[in-house]
């Protein structure tokens, strides 16, 4: 049953491509205003939208804060995000103008988890280094010296943010004997952390006992450089960097000057600070392998996604809470 006061079918602005059969149901439940040239719309195409629509659909690619939403018509309800991470939407603006905000949590987990499996695997045994030196050409025969790298198995593993992905991670790692010491917020049951053969550990020793760190923590202001060069001379020589969370986690430029001096040996990193840009130091390390964020880009996982997207959408029409509505700043 729809809500009174909440239009049956909404118009909503999404303002990025998605996947076909997503955007197919989109146009079949609400009035919906597609981006099919999939370019980052401009401050002045966001504004347009918020000042007519009843929903907004957007990405990480778009940055929502109070200036654009002091532009938004009062029809503006719900913004509901396609992505995990909200920290691209100024959650007090939106509480303060009562527009109720959305994910879409779970349904990466896997897919993250993959990817960083696979950065956690690549960096130590330079798989990045290896497929460029086929590429070029420049391979020229096994030899016992020839790009040698570091086994994974018996290592121990640090993450950083023991949430839903630092979890799957952590499940992972053991098919590999992997060990494994976290951090997180708060510390979990003991009998998750058996289930896990995970450790607690306060964050310096975990820098100083892992021999490959993982962040999974998401970017807060809590969690802004998290990773900097204090914690960072906490590592060891011979010690990986692996970051799949948000690069604002990490101070860019101590993890950059730590890895050109030598005093980590390698990173694997899916995201950056300022995205799309890549700071051309880590494009010129043999040392780094580099992911355009494409740690959750499965078409399972966009399906999943946009499921979400249009069930929040629908739960608000219909006058319910939505599922995945994100509670923090709110009473």
């Amino acid at each position: 049953m729809t809500s009174p006061d909440r239009p049956a079918r909404p118009k909503i602005v999404v303002t990025r491509e998605l996947t076909d059969g997503v955007m197919h149901r989109m146009e079949e439940l609400f009035d919906a205003v597609l981006n099919r040239e999939d370019r980052p719309l401009a401050v002045s195409e966001l504004e347009a939208a918020v000042a007519d629509t009843d929903v907004l659909v957007p990405t990480i690619t778009d940055r929502i804060d109070a200036a654009l939403l002091a532009k938004a018509s009062p029809r503006l309800k719900l913004i509901a995000n396609f992505g995990v991470g909200v920290d691209h939407i100024d959650l007090h603006a939106c509480r303060e103008r009562k527009i109720i905000v959305t994910n879409t949590p779970g349904v990466l987990t896997e897919d993250t988890a993959d990817m960083t499996m696979a950065l956690i695997l690549s960096v130590p045994r330079r798989l990045g280094e290896g497929e460029k030196l086929m590429r070029a050409g420049q391979w020229d025969g096994w030899k016992p010296s020839g790009m040698l790298g570091h086994r994974v198995n018996g290592k121990i593993l640090g993450i950083v943010g023991m949430g839903r992905i630092g979890r799957a991670v952590a499940k992972r790692a053991q098919g590999f004997g992997i060990k494994t010491i976290y951090h997180n917020r708060q510390r979990l049951p003991e009998s998750v952390e058996a289930e896990l053969g995970a450790r607690y550990a306060d964050l310096d020793t975990l820098f100083s006992q892992s021999d490959i760190i993982s962040i999974n923590c998401p970017h807060t202001p809590e969690t802004h450089h998290l990773v900097n060069a204090q914690r960072l001379s906490h590592m060891r020589a011979d010690s990986y960097f692996v970051n799949t969370s948000r690069g604002e986690v990490v101070d860019e430029n101590a993890l950059i000057e730590a890895l050109e001096q030598g005093r980590i040996a390698g990173a694997g990193l899916d995201v950056y600070v300022n995205e799309p840009h890549v700071d051309p130091r880590l494009l010129q390390l043999a040392n780094t392998v580099l992911l355009p964020h494409m740690g959750s880009a499965t078409y399972e996982g966009r399906a999943a996604m946009g499921e979400k997207v249009i069930a929040n959408i629908r739960a608000w029409v219909d006058g319910h809470r939505p599922p995945d509505q994100v509670l923090e700043g709110w009473n």
